[in-house]
This record gives structure tokens, C-alpha cells and sequence, in this order.
């Protein structure tokens, strides 16, 4: 290598912007690195979209994870205030207090103290300077510059102040946050700092037909790429979740690796091999055609394996699915004793979709399941846009795939549906396997049976026709069908199959 072109290499290293990573999920992904080390961040937004919370997790993850000791300075709260809005949120804060770990300072601005006529930060910078040397600070919180400045109306005077402010805290050599509260048409109020902030992030707290969301976006980060668009991000028991902020990308392996349906007839119609290993199924159908019982099987045969396996219900409590499942055959409750098998059944609409994958993402790394089954995917719709709904399942399909887990999901389609592959949630494209179950007329409409078909396998050779499906006490049976209602079946399979994929298949 040319020695002119390593010496540029360590120039550019030396000068690339240092980061000091905030611990806080997802954040650091989104800002590349977390915020910028020994200068400003501006965090900006409403009444009630987490700005206060943000800034404890900041200096709590800091103390903990990093060892980087903190002090939050409030011009609002009182220190006991403070610990009791964060008692909920699993962070003993008082225990960090008491390790000199965190240094929580209250001002209390009197009118006296924001006389324009005298006005000056030196009492409030020696505290800061006595505070950083008492605990050995890296990190600083102030919340909130508009509670600083309530008082002070001279524009001259506030510019001043405000960039002393800054230019002392960049000289202390320490990782800033300061919380600010929007003005009209401007991120903060006075709209000075966000000229001299080094980073601005704003945080949004809307809500949509009836469902609360939070956003994070980054504004600018000065020299430094950063994620550009809204982030949903989640407060719960352990702190703030940016999750997920991106998908995990198309970097996973492919393998030649089967594991079995659970039905020994619906192994044969993948040339006796069943899926493939880490990758997405859906069932899709009416109601009442056995997608949940095929899911059961799937789940029970990964029991039978010795791998543990996620079980979300949607429609149905664990305890009347382990009793529906059981009349077919299908006994849970061994499979949950010894730690196989995990079952969590929940409402869709108790939480919003990022809430739903949050607590997917947590469950999978507390469980490491090597399966997971989520019955019914639809239930979801009703909970966001299609945009959104889109975004979080295609979210789940990469967490499922980066972590090598085999994903089942069920689907269910309405009677009314014009043709029976329409339960997909616009994500078919994602989907490595599709099922379709339906039920079909015999003998001239004198009894209806339920009927399977494979619409595609990607990598795997699969029978393309339609099979009887048969559930019974014994369990699940997948059979060939009369020769007189087969072949009209499979017509009509074959017309409720769209044109785009049907050119798929070819």
C-alpha cells in the first residue's frame, strides 16, 4: 500500500466523530453508533412523548452497561418526584443515587432568579462544575431548557446565555442531552439551540384510530449518517425500545435442511421432506377449515424433536386451545411441563403492533424457541394502516429469519374473499411456503369436505394437486381425492390461484 494512502487512512480515523452509545435498544442502530461523544443533543417534542424517560434510561444504561457515571438536573421535579416516576420501570434509581453512580440535581428557579436585569448562568455552572467532580461525570442530562430560561424575554440576553451554556458544557468534555419543549413552526421554543445543537431528535406521540403510537426521528446529527425517517419506539417495564428500527437485511444463509410437517401424508407432498428449516409458512382459509389443527401438529412434532416452540394465539385462551386440540389428539400440556412448549394468548387490539413485536422480540430471547406459530396473522389488520401492518410483519419475518426460526403463521381469509389466496397480508412475496385450505362440495353439493393445496415452496419440489384433508380423533390425515370431485376441485383451485402467481409457479 502507498504510504501517502495510509497516512490519509489514520487522518481520516483520527478525525472521524467519535459516539457514545446509549445502551437503549434500537437507538444506536438508528443513529450508527449512539449520540455524539462530548457535545450536544437536543431531544425535543410534546408533553408525554418520553423525553424526561429517555434521558434517565441515557444515564442509567450509561452507569450500568458502560460504567460512565451521570447527572440529571431537572428544573421541574424533585429528585424523590423523579425516583417515583421510574419506580414502575424495573430502574433503581435510588440504588445508583447511592452508588455515586447517578447525581440527581433539583433547581428550584425562583423569581428572583430570572431578573432579566442581572440575569447570568455562573451559580448554575459552578453547581454543574462541583457535580461533575464529585462523581466523575461523562454523562449530563438538563431538562428543560425552556424551564432555564422561562424568564427571559430579551432575545439578546437569551442568545448569549444559551450559547455560553453550550460552549461550557462542550469544554467539560462531557455527552450532553438537553430536553426541549416545541415552538410554532420550530423544534424548541426560543429556536435558537437546534442552530447549535449538534443533534436534534424529536419525539412524537400521536394517535390513530384510537391507538397511541410514539415516534423517534432524527433531525440533523451533524457529521455523522444517520437513519432519516420515524421510528416507532416503546416505553414498557425496562425503559424505551426503538424496536425494531430495520429489517435484518437479506444476509441470511440458505440451507437444505427439512423439518417435518407433523403429518407424515403432508411430508409426502414435499417429496417426503416437509419445510425447510428456517423459513416462513402460511396457512391461509375460511373459517372452520383446520389451520389452526395444522399449526397444532407443526407445533407438537418441533416439541417431539426437543426444540422449544412459541405458541401465539390471537382468537383463543391456552386453556380452550389445549382443550380444542385435544380432540383431535393433539395433547399440549406435557409439551408445557416440560418446557417445550410455550403458549401466549393475547388480544391484538391491548396494544399496538410495535408492542406486539417488542414483546415478540423479548419472548424469543428469553425463550429461544426454534419454532414459532402465530394463529392468526389477520388478527393484526385491524390494528393500523396496510402500510404499517406490512412494515411489522415484514419486521417479523426478518427477526424469525435472522434467528434461524422456523415461522408458522395462519391466515384467515373471508367467505366473501373472491378467490382463497387472499389472506396473505400482502406479504406472500416473503412467504417461503404457502398452504391453502378450503372446503369443497361432493357429490353434487350433498357433503362438504375440506380440501388442501400447496400454492408454492420456494426450493422444493411439492405436489401441486388438491388433497382431501380429513381431522378426526386420531388426528390430521391428508389424502387424494375421488377421481370425479378432484378433478373439478383442482380446477377451481387453479382459478382462484391470481395470474401473477400462478406465472410464479412456472
Amino acid at each position: 500500500m502507498p504510504r501517502n494512502l495510509k497516512r490519509t487512512k489514520v487522518i481520516n480515523n483520527q478525525n472521524r466523530l467519535q459516539k457514545c452509545l446509549t445502551g437503549i435498544k434500537g437507538f444506536d442502530q438508528i443513529t450508527e453508533g449512539g449520540l455524539p461523544k462530548d457535545r450536544i443533543t437536543l431531544l425535543c417534542g410534546g408533553a408525554g412523548t418520553g423525553k424526561t424517560l429517555l434521558g434517565i434510561d441515557f444515564l442509567v444504561k450509561g452507569a450500568i452497561v458502560y460504567n460512565e457515571p451521570g447527572i440529571f438536573m431537572s428544573f421541574e421535579e424533585t429528585e424523590d418526584e423523579l425516583c417515583k416516576d421510574v419506580a414502575s420501570l424495573n430502574v433503581d434509581l435510588p440504588g445508583l443515587i447511592s452508588k455515586k453512580k447517578i447525581l440527581l440535581e433539583y433547581v428550584l428557579l425562583e423569581r428572583r432568579d430570572i431578573q432579566e436585569s442581572d440575569f447570568n448562568l455562573e451559580g448554575l455552572l459552578i453547581r454543574l462544575e462541583n457535580a461533575i467532580e464529585t462523581i466523575g461525570s461523562k454523562r449530563i442530562v438538563l431538562d428543560s431548557i425552556e424551564s432555564l430560561f422561562a424568564g427571559v424575554t430579551d432575545n439578546g440576553i437569551l442568545r448569549l446565555e444559551i450559547k455560553r451554556l453550550f460552549r461550557w458544557l462542550k469544554d467539560k468534555q462531557v455527552t450532553v442531552i438537553i430536553t426541549g419543549e416545541p415552538g410554532l413552526g420550530q423544534f424548541t421554543r426560543h429556536g435558537l439551540e437546534e442552530y447549535i445543537s449538534d443533534c436534534i431528535i424529536f419525539l412524537d406521540n400521536r394517535v390513530s384510530e384510537q391507538i397511541s403510537v410514539r415516534r423517534i426521528r432524527i433531525i440533523k446529527y451533524r457529521g455523522s449518517n444517520h437513519g432519516t425517517n420515524e421510528y416507532p419506539f416503546i416505553i414498557d417495564n425496562e425503559g424505551l425500545s426503538v424496536i425494531p428500527i430495520t429489517s435484518a437485511g437479506l444476509n441470511q444463509p440458505g440451507t437444505n435442511k427439512r423439518v417435518s410437517t407433523g403429518i407424515p401424508s403432508l411430508n409426502k407432498m414435499f417429496r417426503g421432506a416437509g419445510y425447510t428449516r428456517g423459513s416462513t409458512v402460511l396457512i391461509s382459509g375460511t373459517a372452520g377449515t383446520g389451520k389452526t389443527s395444522l399449526a397444532a401438529a407443526f407445533a407438537i412434532e418441533s416439541c417431539r424433536r426437543g426444540e422449544r416452540c412459541l405458541f401465539l394465539s390471537y382468537e383463543e385462551s391456552s386453556g380452550q386451545l389445549i382443550q380444542n386440540m385435544s380432540s383431535i389428539g393433539f395433547h399440549f400440556e406435557p409439551l408445557i411441563k416440560k418446557g417445550l412448549l410455550k403458549i401466549v394468548s393475547t388480544r391484538p387490539s391491548f396494544f399496538g403492533l410495535e408492542m406486539h413485536l417488542l414483546d415478540l422480540y423479548k419472548t424469543i430471547e428469553d425463550f429461544k424457541p426454534k419454532s414459532v406459530v402465530i394463529d392468526p396473522l389477520t388478527s393484526l389488520i385491524s390494528e393500523g394502516s396496510q402500510r404499517e401492518i406490512q412494515s411489522m410483519v415484514t419486521r417479523m419475518i426478518d427477526l424469525l429469519k435472522s434467528k434461524s426460526v422456523t415461522g408458522f403463521f395462519t391466515s384467515l381469509v373471508s367467505s366473501t374473499a373472491q378467490n382463497y389466496t387472499s389472506g396473505e397480508v400482502g406479504v406472500s412475496s416473503l412467504i417461503d411456503t404457502w398452504i391453502v385450505v378450503r372446503e369443497l362440495e361432493e357429490d353434487a353439493g350433498k357433503k362438504r369436505i375440506r380440501g388442501l393445496y400447496i400454492v408454492k415452496s420456494r426450493g422444493m419440489g411439492h405436489s401441486s394437486d388438491v388433497h382431501k384433508l380429513i381431522l378426526s380423533d386420531d388426528g390430521i390425515e391428508i389424502g387424494p381425492m375421488d377421481s370425479a370431485t378432484g378433478t373439478n376441485q383442482k380446477n377451481k383451485a387453479s382459478k382462484n390461484i391470481p395470474e401473477k402467481q400462478k406465472m410464479r409457479q412456472l
